[in-house]
């Protein structure tokens, strides 16, 4: 199987048996969206408008209950199996209509995808936080069964703090839930995975150090209460107390000794040296507050919203999967489960619902594993051509306008401007004229290190000259070195004739004149073309080239330029 990466609803997508046929999943990760900053009294509010679609528009007021919700209620509860019909009815008859239930329907459909194409010894790990967690939970009981519920993970995603939101008459919140469940009551994949035991811990059970080596050990008795072979001799002049055996044949014995594991009471009893350095740790909890959140200055902070760290996907995908087995993160947002799944040798599926999400899992592939869209995996669900490309940007129910605009800027790195990472939407008004960014350094006339940029404007309907003034009126307000124009439509020749007529931009790092205002269709960029400037730097921030072995190393930059 080639790794994949689905654009689209992630419910077409799983319901599309082409795609996922049944029991073809090892492990599902998902960390689906949802705003858990709005209080009960706005999540539980009877919402009403025929404008208020269940549009899965991530980090913003995801879910609303209006026609998209209803027909997944109404398909559930006609469709679905007889016990989620009957949860998803309870659940409506106490919640009724509004954001909460609309989130608990459209998470039931997908659940229920979600469970069909998992293999018998596959696991499923939800992440989501105590906002919604107990009805959840429900969902999750009624279509996994209850005796499949492996537990439910506390994951400590934060410090203290106080919630001032509630004027802090409450703890602070300060967790996560992970609940992790598994197709088959009794085959599942999993391997243990262990954690350092605490210095107070080593500090107590393991006081001793041997004087050669320094190495820490604890005692262990090497007698037992029943007798069992060869365990009735006297050892070096001493034999077990009354009532008590050798644990171990006298052939063992020898070889304790041998490796210097034997260590002699006064009284001349062995007792065995158990070191430190050969304990795998303690057996992992369902409370992990041993990961630390992503801080501000991580070198894995890409700037998402919800980013989680890699360590936090790489326990769960070590423990639920094998070398080989394929991994599917539906909600995959900036890569993280991918990522993890790459480097520990996984197979892997991500689905997402916004074009700027896929082009940064595109950008963290490339800068952590130099993997090449389409040649090292798929990407299915973006435009081919250019009448799949403007067949995307007619696609006004699906906010095609910035789906658009966000993937053409995907095709020559620039960072969008107006829009954040996960939103369906890009803000109205807020561009000045500016789409997009590329950055890149150059010299000043002295010769130091000067940051410079390309403004990037993206047209998908008709185009005419007065476009490139107006961008050659941005990138002069601007200061940016060079302005692009990325179109659908073929430019005409008074535009071709305006963006001539701008001149160059003289680079003095590169001693190389690039033109001051450039035009590509989405045909050129289809046929590999690209902007023509100095090598960019800093576009996105970018993830840290990983080698096997866990050495990392940063991406490509520009350090060496001046």
């Amino acid at each position: 199987m080639k790794n994949r990466l689905y654009y689209g609803d992630n419910l077409e997508i799983l319901r599309n048996r082409e795609y996922f046929p049944d029991e073809c999943v090892d492990l599902i990760y998902l960390d689906p969206p949802f705003n858990s900053n709005r209080n009960y009294n706005v999540l539980f509010k009877s919402e009403s408008g025929a404008d208020s679609e269940a549009q899965i528009t991530a980090f913003e007021d995801t879910w609303h209950w209006g026609e998209t919700a209803e027909a997944a209620y109404d398909d559930i509860i006609v469709n679905a199996p007889h016990k989620v019909a009957t949860a998803i009815e309870a659940l409506m008859n106490l919640i009724e209509r509004n954001q909460m239930m609309a989130y608990l329907v459209m998470m039931t459909a997908r659940l229920v995808e979600l469970h069909r194409v998992l293999k018998p010894t596959g696991s499923l790990y939800l992440h989501c936080d105590p906002t919604a967690s107990h009805y959840l939970k429900i969902v999750l009981d009624t279509i996994f069964g209850i005796a499949n519920l492996r537990t439910e993970i506390i994951w400590k995603r934060t410090t203290a703090h106080n919630d001032t939101r509630q004027g802090a008459k409450q703890p602070g919140r300060i967790h996560d839930v992970l609940f992790f469940y598994t197709k088959d009551v009794s085959d599942w994949t999993w391997n243990p995975v262990y954690t350092p035991y605490s210095k107070d811990y080593e500090q107590k059970n393991y006081r001793y150090i041997e004087e050669k080596t320094g190495r820490r050990y604890t005692l262990s008795d090497l007698t037992a209460a029943k007798p069992g072979g060869d365990t009735e001799y006297e050892w070096r002049g001493a034999r077990p107390y009354e009532g008590r055996f050798w644990a171990y044949s006298k052939e063992n014995m020898d070889k304790f000794e041998r490796e210097g594991r034997l260590h002699y009471t006064k009284s001349g009893i062995p007792r065995y040296k158990r070191f430190l350095d050969e304990m795998p740790g303690v057996h992992i909890q369902s409370i992990w507050d041993d990961i630390t959140p992503i801080g501000s200055r991580a070198a894995e902070r890409l700037g998402y919203p919800t980013q989680k760290p890699e360590a936090l996907l790489e326990r769960i995908i070590r423990a639920s999967s094998n070398e080989g087995d394929v991994v599917l993160d539906p909600f995959c947002g900036c890569g993280t489960a991918i990522a993890a799944a790459h480097k520990l040798g996984r197979k892997w599926i991500g689905i997402d619902i916004t074009h700027l999400s896929i082009a940064l899992q595109k950008y963290r592939l490339d800068d952590m594993f130099e993997l090449v869209s389409g040649a090292d995996y798929a990407v299915i669900g973006e435009p081919a051509t250019v009448d799949g490309a403007r067949e995307l940007a007619r696609d006004s129910a699906n906010e095609g306008r910035y789906q658009f605009e966000w993937w053409a800027l995907s095709l020559v790195r620039a960072k969008p401007v107006g829009g954040s990472a996960g939103s369906r939407k890009g803000k109205k008004g807020a561009d000045a004229g500016i789409d997009g960014v590329i950055n890149f350094f150059d010299e000043d006339e002295k010769g130091k290190k000067k940051p410079q940029k390309v403004i990037v404007q993206v047209k998908s309907g008709k185009v005419k000259a007065s476009d490139i003034r107006d961008l050659k009126g941005t990138v002069e307000r601007e200061g940016a070195a060079i302005g692009l124009f990325i179109t659908l439509e073929k430019p005409t020749g008074a535009m071709i004739k305006e963006a001539l007529a701008a001149g160059w931009y003289e680079s003095p790092a590169w001693g190389k004149k690039y033109r001051r205002l450039q035009i590509l269709t989405i045909g050129d960029l289809f046929e590999g073309a690209g902007v023509d400037m100095p090598p960019q730097y800093g576009s996105h921030q970018r993830a840290e080239r990983w080698r096997r072995g866990g050495v990392s190393v940063d991406g490509e930059s520009q350090r060496d330029l001046i």
